[in-house]
């Protein structure tokens, strides 16, 4: 049995070298490293943000990484407007050629409490973690079905898994696209296209600085910087990057990265009560402030966190563009 199943997985396996791979929120953080990583194995790689600066810089950090030959283009665009879709992949069709690989890893992190929070985060979460990965995927479908097949990564969170306290629009948008996306690998397995379910846990892209945060802004941040920077409780983005093209490469339907991950999957489906009682425990520990006004990381920054605590989400910032 086991042989048989390494056989189907070996016969999976996909060859990057000339495939053309485009990344959402590839202008940072993870998005630029699974794009270094998908380079480095041969791919041509389009990186797609919404800020322009910043993905220029992206791409001339990806230019000057990858190998003899390969090709990056950068396309600047604001995936949380819909109309802005099409028009990207028309563009992207004329400059890049037909696409092999879609990640879909944009995104927003809103932080704060509920009282904080209005409909216009969840909207706006809801639109980058479910409506443009289902628009994204929808339009693909056609031209990698022409091509035989191909891969699309969508890259949620283990906050789709377990709702976490303070993060509710982030929590309840990835766990629709967890939905979404386990739903699209078996419609989609029969065009030869094959889905895979990133559950990533925390992990150390630099991003706390571009995050947002609500309420108490300084107090938020600094348990949300503190908790992406320990090891053990949060993986390298390169770790992470690597795990994600490897998944891309044999099809996998579903990655979870990182020991706390794997555990909050397998601790909401054994003792639901038990992880329930928890996150009620830990909201109750976290800052209660009530201010609707929203900062970034970068704004909310102060001494409630040793910099020592935090050293390597600063060389992961320095790394990914997110300064």
């Amino acid at each position: 049995m086991l042989g048989l199943r390494a056989i189907a997985r070996h016969r999976r396996r996909l060859v990057f070298a000339g495939k053309n791979a485009l990344i959402t929120g590839g202008s940072r953080g993870l998005g630029l490293e699974i794009a270094r990583v998908l380079l480095q194995k041969g791919a041509h790689v389009a990186i797609v943000a919404r800020d322009g600066e910043e993905l220029e810089r992206a791409r001339q950090l990806l230019i000057d990484e990858a190998p003899v030959g390969a090709r990056v283009v950068a396309e600047p665009c604001d995936l949380g407007d819909k109309a802005a879709i099409g028009p990207l992949l028309e563009r992207l069709s004329d400059r890049f050629g037909p696409l092999d690989i879609l990640v879909n890893n944009a995104g927003v992190i809103q932080v704060g409490p509920l009282d904080s929070m209005t409909r216009l985060d969840f909207e706006e979460a809801m639109q980058l973690h479910y409506f443009a990965p289902l628009e994204l995927m929808l339009r693909v479908r056609e031209s990698m079905r022409e091509l035989g097949g191909g891969r699309i990564a969508n890259v949620a969170s283990v906050g789709g898994v377990v709702s976490v306290p303070h993060l509710l629009p982030y929590s309840g948008s990835k766990f629709a696209l967890i939905g979404l996306s386990r739903g699209m690998a078996a419609e989609l397995d029969a065009d030869g296209i094959r889905v895979t379910t990133v559950v990533p846990g925390l992990m150390r892209t630099g991003s706390p600085r571009n995050a947002y945060f609500k309420g108490e802004h300084a107090k938020e941040y600094a348990w949300f910087k503190l908790a992406d920077s320990l090891p053990g409780l949060s993986v390298s983005s390169r770790r992470a990057a690597r795990r994600v093209v490897r998944a891309l490469e044999y099809g996998e339907r579903e990655v979870a990265i990182g020991l706390p991950a794997r555990l909050a999957q397998l601790a909401i489906g054994v003792v639901p009560e038990t992880v329930a009682a928890c996150l009620s425990v830990a909201r109750s520990l976290l800052p209660a402030g009530n201010d609707p006004n929203r900062l970034t990381g970068a704004e909310s920054e102060s001494k409630l966190v040793p910099p020592l605590l935090t050293v390597l989400t600063e060389r992961a910032a320095a790394r990914n563009n997110e300064r």
